[in-house]
């Protein structure tokens, strides 16, 4: 078996790994990659495992950090959607993990797989490379029928969707970059006043609108952008919550955040895309707010977990202390 990373790829067979395998998602794309790229302090590795000219094993692995002196305590890897292998070939995703840890070491304090697909056929893999699993929740949601999704849907969640709607709130695909702006401002907020966890650059999010795999949605009330959802898309198959927002406390009586979730699952249903994909709900040992917001949206949980190598564990205790801190500051 060889290994090729970066640029030595060839791109159809990039591609064509992709469109044959069961787990991909778009953060495994030619697309993420160029554009991970693309935007500073940022950077993307892109390492395959070949056997005989064809690719058994794929990751792209994100390299992030915080700006300023944080930046020391918040190096971290993190493979979106987890590793990719043909499960016929596992040996391939062994080789591939030894190259990658090799790669990254001395330059992150941990290496984490947020996997979007059942990796439990491979799990001791993992464990043989240094990573640990963690339980960790997910929810889908059935786009395929829209009569089943209308019936899944809470009571709760119909009354306040058909509120907004009275209230002449609606949704659009973001068409230029003072929109998409718009929306990380408010995003942006979020996640300083109450989220209190790292960020990508407004850079990414511009990015995303030009050559991202995937829409940004706006949520818009007389013509003023109060909340939104940034979706990778695949392939027509799945559509991805990685980022969302609203201004809820404001616009009390247009629920912006339901709308952004909403806007994404019309979207779904409306471009024949079979599935949509909550990107996570936490962890199953511990009570989350966020969780119950999307389960009333009807999906199913599904538990994928996480798998994490810490190469540094002082480190990595003292940069989870001081994320815990801020967000504690901003109760």
């Amino acid at each position: 078996m060889k290994v090729l990373t970066n640029n030595q790829i060839p791109l159809q067979e990039w591609s064509y790994f992709l469109a044959s395998n069961k787990h991909a998602s778009p953060f495994q794309t030619v697309a993420f990659y160029q554009l991970f790229n693309s935007v500073n302090r940022l950077r993307a590795d892109a390492v395959a495992v070949t056997y005989n000219g064809s690719i058994k094993a794929l990751a792209v692995v994100t390299i992030q950090k915080e700006a300023g002196f944080g930046s020391y305590f918040s190096r971290r890897a993190i493979i979106y959607g987890g590793p990719l292998v043909a499960e016929d070939y596992p040996e391939a995703l062994d080789i591939l993990l030894k190259n990658v840890s090799g790669r990254l070491k001395g330059k992150v304090i941990y290496t984490e797989t947020r996997n979007l697909s059942d990796f439990s056929f491979c799990g001791d893999i993992f464990v043989k490379n240094g990573y640990q699993y963690i339980p960790y929740l997910n929810i889908i949601l059935d786009t395929g029928n829209p009569d089943r999704v209308l019936q899944n849907v809470s009571n709760s969640r119909i009354r306040q969707i058909r509120a907004a709607k009275r209230e002449h709130v609606t949704w659009e695909v973001a068409s230029d970059t003072g929109e998409v702006r718009e929306f990380y401002r408010i995003l942006y907020r979020l996640y300083t006043e109450k989220i209190g966890k790292p960020l990508l650059p407004l850079s990414f999010f511009e990015g995303f609108l030009e050559t991202g795999p995937g829409k940004i949605l706006l949520v818009k009330f007389e013509n003023k952008i109060i909340g939104g959802i940034l979706c990778p898309i695949l392939d027509q198959k799945t559509i991805y919550e990685y980022y969302v927002c609203g201004l809820d406390a404001e616009y009390p009586k247009q629920y912006p955040s339901v709308m952004a979730t909403w806007a994404a699952i019309e979207y779904a249903m409306e471009n024949n895309i079979s599935q949509f994909d909550f990107m996570g709900a936490g962890s199953p040992a511990k009570k989350y707010g966020v969780r119950d917001f999307k389960l009333r949206f009807g999906g199913s949980e599904v538990e994928n977990g996480r798998f994490i190598r810490i190469n540094n564990r002082f480190l990595y205790l003292t940069g989870r202390l001081a994320l815990a801190i801020k967000s504690q500051l901003r109760k």
